[in-house]
């Protein structure tokens, strides 16, 4: 009997003659590789048509789409409809989300409510733990925040704690850089982790609360380990990066206010997560945390919320605060494509059966599906550069995993982002975002930021494998 008419049991991983086990594979192939080599391929190919060809991600995805749905068999029309399927299947709620999102984190950046965050923080923590305060304020200011937008806004306001305080700027810097990074690879409402959350069916309060649960110790773990080193780099903003604008005193929101607006969609997903293990899903009180705690509600509740605390109720009119929230929503429209691309990729493999038949195969490896969701992501994070896209593409491909069972989704959406942020370096426009803000060499930025993503990312790994064996 040839190779190819034999197949593999994925369940005990051998190889048999006469009597097969057939696979849950659809289509029939000329190889036994075949299958999953179309898939490697067309990572191969998405990669090289972002990071060779410099095509766009969004257009990338639909090309690799159709290559993979084609290459396992599907017809062309069967590839489209699967394509438009997982589109609007992974975008659904999550347009409001994020488009919500958006609308929030420029409110809290325009108002000066970041600004009042970080002023209050670090008097309250002093000098000698300033770096500790910002550190808190990257967490606060993070969860409503974009990554792209909190570092423009909060770089600044670092300029400007280091020049005060006559602290080297990367040991200030840096604690909040990583609490920024760590609540765009795990926590939601931000674009990947929502949209990987939808993806494995996680519950998104849930994976909120897991990921604080990560966050907070992953972020805080860059504060000792790079306090002492990160004095030996001489930082020099750029005059163009340090022209600090900053809200006169008497015009900014009151700290309640400023970290109440900031945190509210975190302290009502998050309250409708820890009601829901003391109360009863029917009784009245349920019904009215699972409403309030609805993502889509949340986002919404906090957005109107800020409309009236940092925009009407500070003398602004509401043309002006539309106006902001125009561009906020401009801002996310390639993220939403890109997203939704990785979808389209995700409902292809799944409608062509090669999900599962991948997902079998990584259940036989015998090694855990939350190293193995980390180190796919890690992969694709440093090839491509993009924490999304890698983050996306990961979750497609380990999707079988989750459906499977015997394995936290939350976890899982936790793993995946937490690979997504590993070792970021010349690829990646936060990695030049980061050099040309803080006026360092390539050589210097690899042993500064890159060494710090590639810190909180390891550590979040950590810390799923650690939480789940009491999840």
């Amino acid at each position: 009997m040839a190779l190819h008419d034999r197949q593999i049991d994925p369940r005990q991983g051998k190889l048999f003659g006469g009597k097969v086990k057939v696979l849950p594979y659809p289509h029939k192939t000329t190889c036994l590789l075949m299958p999953i080599a179309i898939v490697f391929i067309g990572v191969f190919l998405l990669l090289l048509l972002i990071t060779v060809g410099k095509l766009n991600a969004f257009l990338a995805f639909i090309l690799v789409s159709l290559f993979v749905g084609i290459g396992e068999g599907l017809p062309a029309l069967t590839v489209v409809s699967a394509i438009q399927k997982g589109m609007g299947d992974t975008l659904g709620s999550l347009v409001m989300i994020l488009g919500f999102g958006a609308m929030l984190g420029k409110l809290v950046a325009d108002s000066g409510a970041a600004q009042r965050i970080t002023q209050k923080l670090v008097a309250a923590f002093g000098l000698k733990n300033v770096h500790w305060a910002l550190m808190l304020t990257g967490l606060i200011v993070g969860i409503p925040m974009f990554y792209t937008v909190g570092f423009v806004i909060m770089a600044p306001l670092v300029f400007t704690v280091a020049a005060s305080t006559g602290l080297p700027l990367l040991y200030v810097g840096l604690p909040m850089l990583a609490s920024l990074s760590v609540t765009h690879g795990f926590l939601p409402p931000h674009p990947s982790p929502t949209a990987i959350a939808g993806m494995f069916k996680a519950d998104l309060g849930r994976t909120l609360l897991l990921g604080l649960a990560l966050a907070v110790p992953a972020a805080a773990l860059v504060v000792p380990v790079f306090s002492k080193q990160s004095k030996r780099f001489n930082a020099k903003p750029l005059p163009e990066f340090f022209k600090v604008t900053l809200i006169p005193d008497a015009q900014l929101p009151s700290l309640g206010i400023s970290v109440f607006t900031a945190l509210l969609p975190a302290l009502l997903i998050g309250a409708a997560a820890v009601s829901g293990l003391f109360t009863a899903a029917d009784s009245a009180t349920g019904r009215i945390f699972a409403v309030l705690g609805d993502p889509v509600l949340a986002m919404l509740i906090s957005v109107l919320a800020a409309i009236y605390f940092l925009g009407v109720r500070r003398g602004k009119n509401m043309g002006e605060v539309s106006a902001a929230l125009v561009k906020a929503v401009e801002s996310i429209a390639m993220v939403l494509l890109i997203i939704g691309g990785a979808g389209a990729l995700k409902q292809v493999l799944v409608e062509s059966g090669v999900s599962k038949y991948i997902g079998d195969m990584m259940t036989a490896s015998g090694i855990s599906p939350l190293i193995l969701a980390w180190g796919i992501a890690a992969v694709i994070r440093v090839i491509v550069g993009s924490a999304t896209v890698a983050g996306m593409t990961a979750a497609g491909i380990v999707l079988p995993l989750v459906t499977q069972g015997g394995v936290s989704p939350e976890l899982m959406v936790l793993s995946v982002g937490a690979g997504s942020i590993f070792f970021s370096h010349v690829n990646d426009g936060g990695f030049w975002l980061f050099k040309e803000y803080f006026n360092l060499t390539i050589r210097d930025t690899l042993a500064t930021w890159s060494l710090m993503e590639t810190t909180v990312s390891v550590a979040g790994l950590i810390g799923v494998l650690v939480l789940n064996m009491f999840v």
